[in-house]
Order: C-alpha cells, then structure tokens, then sequence
C-alpha cells in the first residue's frame, strides 16, 4: 500500500485560500497568488511542480476544492485519476474525461479507504482545501506532508493550520527546495 500525501500551497502566514472566496475568486480574492511558482517559477519550481503527480494512484479533495476547481479543469478532469470528494452533500459521480469525481458522504476515512482501494500500491493524495487537509492531518491519517510556501503575508482567508489549544502534528522534514517564488518544504508525518 502507498503513502498518504497532504500537498498544498500556502503564504507565509498559512493562509491557503484568499479571502471571501466565490465564483469569480474561486481561490479566495488574490488566491491564485499562491499558485504561481507553478506556472511562473524557475527551473526549480518547474521540477517540483512535475513531482506532483508521480507515483499517484487517487486523490482525495473538499467539495469546496472541486466546487471551484471543476470548471477549470476542464474536460478530461485535469486528475486522470480516481478523485474521491469529501462531501455532505450527495452528488452523482461526475466523470470527465478519465477522470472520474467519486462523492463521499460518510466521512473523511471512508473517502481515504475508498482511495487507497482505488490507487492499490501508489499513493494517495490529498489536495486539499485547507479544512479537509487539516482534518485528515489531526486524524493521524497522513504520511507525507508538502508545503509550498510563497513569500506572501495574505493576513486573512483559510488558515491551514487553524486548531484547537494543544493540538501538535510532529514533523521531520525531509527535504527543502529554495526558488525565489516559494520554498518547498517536505515533512514526514510523525504523529
């Protein structure tokens, strides 16, 4: 079986979504900010970018995720995997192109079970948003962690590592990539 994998980009001050997301700020107003060093970044950027997709099998994300993310897409899905969406709201599967959207509305581990069946030895990735990677981090589900943190203080949207008083993740990072754009951080989850 295949690692768990929680990857995301953040700014400096772990915001992972802009403020008053909607249709026409699907990522928050200025969201989009944080993804940049994939589309605008450096050789290096570039290489951890390709590194995204390697080895998966599935991937899990929030229905906010793929609320905003669908249209984008486009038709073949963007995943060409199993996508399965933490929900609780029932939804037909959507199938675009290879990829096909799974809705999941009996809780976080079920939609991670139903992946890691789907993605058999590769890995699982979890996409995100914010809210569903800090549950799946807090549930002791996760055991790779990559953040991508851009030198951007936002100040207000989706805090990735908002929690209650005592709550800790322990981490060992295991590698660093420094670009201009972003620094890319990865840990191994301990707890």
């Amino acid at each position: 079986m295949g690692n768990v994998i929680a990857e995301i980009s953040m700014s400096a001050d772990g915001i992972v979504a802009g403020p008053d997301t909607s249709d026409e700020h699907r990522l928050g107003k200025d969201g989009d900010l944080l993804h940049h060093w994939m589309f605008e970044g450096t050789d290096a950027d570039a290489r951890v970018g390709a590194r995204i997709l390697e080895g998966i099998g599935a991937f899990v994300v929030g229905r906010t995720m793929f609320d905003a993310g669908v249209e984008p897409w486009g038709d073949d899905g963007t995943f060409k995997k199993p996508v399965f969406v933490v929900t609780s709201r029932p939804h037909d599967p959507v199938v675009k192109g290879p990829t096909t959207f799974t809705f999941v509305t009996d809780g976080p581990e079920s939609a991670l079970r139903q992946a890691k069946a789907a993605a058999g030895e590769a890995d699982v990735m979890l996409m995100g948003g914010g809210t569903t990677l800090r549950q799946y981090l807090h549930a002791g589900l996760v055991d790779e962690l990559r953040l991508h943190v851009v030198p951007l203080l936002f100040g207000a949207g989706v805090r990735l590592f908002d929690g209650a008083v005592g709550d800790h993740v322990r981490l060992e990072r295991t590698a660093v990539t420094e670009t201009p754009n972003a620094t890319h951080l990865t840990f191994r989850v301990l707890n």
